[in-house]
């Protein structure tokens, strides 16, 4: 176990993709026969079950991926404002980062992957920052950087700064299509100048923006109006029916597996939409839709819900839910092996913790 290697995925900012990058990284050491542990130091998405804090993200990963229990390390703390300001008061004074090997430390694993905390900065408060934990177990750092524009390189060059050598690589994501060849072609050489190693150009896939209806209808605190058994369909885009029927109309073919946010008085603009590819009709004013709307939504199977929020907060609550929810959709577990299968070098990263592969190429 002494010749276990560690490696810490953290990221610039929160919402970059780091789960989804440890679930395509674990699959992939994998198959390539390297045995893994994972673990997550600081809590985000946390609960408390029989007094010992579960984290929704671990569970679910360690689940997906058949790893034993010896193989998990649960959240030392959950980040919530009592735990900081008992911090702050100085009733706790435990050093978290040292007590990382101690509670993972014994695992027969070829490979340790920990996930850091949102940005470089959090958890620093607990000696729980990325360079913090790092600096206590030897870890090697791999950062997942989500594409915005070119701004992104004077993030990594900061952090890079910051890190050191402990820096291996970094993984781009949610990559445009239009800007994939100067991603490529442009910042990726220039990052290898720098000695930043462009380990991973994840394109953007709005499957893996996608929020399921009943995520939807959990914000929104929606009355689900009919179709409850397809609260599992999967909206990737949203459209504000707030036009003239037929501009609406052919607005609305142009999109696909949307949400569609319109007043509950738009019987025609209803129609229109269900004709289209929604997955889902949301309904505004507090006005109940018309019979017939609720029965050519259930012929068509989508389902209808009905929030007391006006139009505006509606969009934004559903705007901001994309690409924020945690993956836990069997086909999003499948795209993100897919994505990193064809996007991320695996070997090169094997090869920079200094690990051998059982796969022969």
């Amino acid at each position: 176990m002494a010749d276990a290697k560690y490696l810490l995925v953290g990221s610039t900012e929160e919402h970059s993709g780091k789960s989804t990058t440890i679930l395509g990284l674990t699959h992939l050491f994998l198959e390539h026969q390297i045995k893994i542990a994972y673990g997550k130091p600081l809590g985000t998405y946390v609960s408390e079950q029989s007094g010992e804090i579960v984290e929704e993200d671990l569970n679910f990963l360690s689940t997906t991926l058949g790893l034993s229990d010896d193989r998990v390390c649960p959240p030392l703390l959950s980040l919530d404002r009592e735990t900081s300001e008992r911090r702050l008061k100085g009733e706790d004074t435990q050093n978290y980062a040292a007590t990382i090997q101690e509670r993972i430390g014994q695992t027969d694993s070829d490979l340790i992957l920990l996930e850091g905390a949102k940005d470089l900065s959090q958890g620093s408060l607990f000696n729980l920052s990325v360079s913090e934990i790092a600096e206590a177990v030897d870890a090697s750092i791999l950062l997942v950087a989500r594409y915005n524009s070119l701004s992104l390189v004077s993030s990594l060059l900061t952090a890079k700064k910051f890190l050191g050598d402990r820096l291996i690589g970094v993984s781009i994501a949610g990559v445009p299509v239009s800007e994939l060849q100067s991603v490529r072609e442009t910042i990726k050489p220039f990052l290898e100048r720098q000695d930043i190693p462009v380990l991973g150009i994840i394109p953007q896939d709005n499957l893996l923006r996608a929020v399921s209806v009943g995520e939807l209808a959990r914000r929104l605190d929606a009355k689900v109006l009919c179709c409850h058994s397809h609260l599992n369909w999967l909206v990737e885009s949203l459209s504000i029916g707030a036009m003239n029927v037929n501009s609406a109309l052919e607005f609305f073919r142009q999109r696909e597996n949307m949400a569609v946010i319109t007043g509950g008085d738009r019987t025609e603009l209803q129609l229109a939409a269900l004709e289209t590819s929604t997955h889902c009709l949301i309904l505004t004013g507090r006005t109940p839709p018309q019979s017939l709307i609720l029965s050519r939504a259930e012929d068509l199977q989508v389902p209808v819900l009905s929030v007391n929020t006006d139009t505006l907060t509606t969009v934004e609550v559903v705007d901001r839910s994309f690409g924020t929810v945690p993956i836990q959709e069997p086909i999003k577990v499948q795209r993100v092996r897919e994505l990193m299968e064809k996007h991320f070098d695996i070997e090169r990263l094997i090869d920079k913790l200094g690990l051998k592969s059982a796969v022969i190429a």
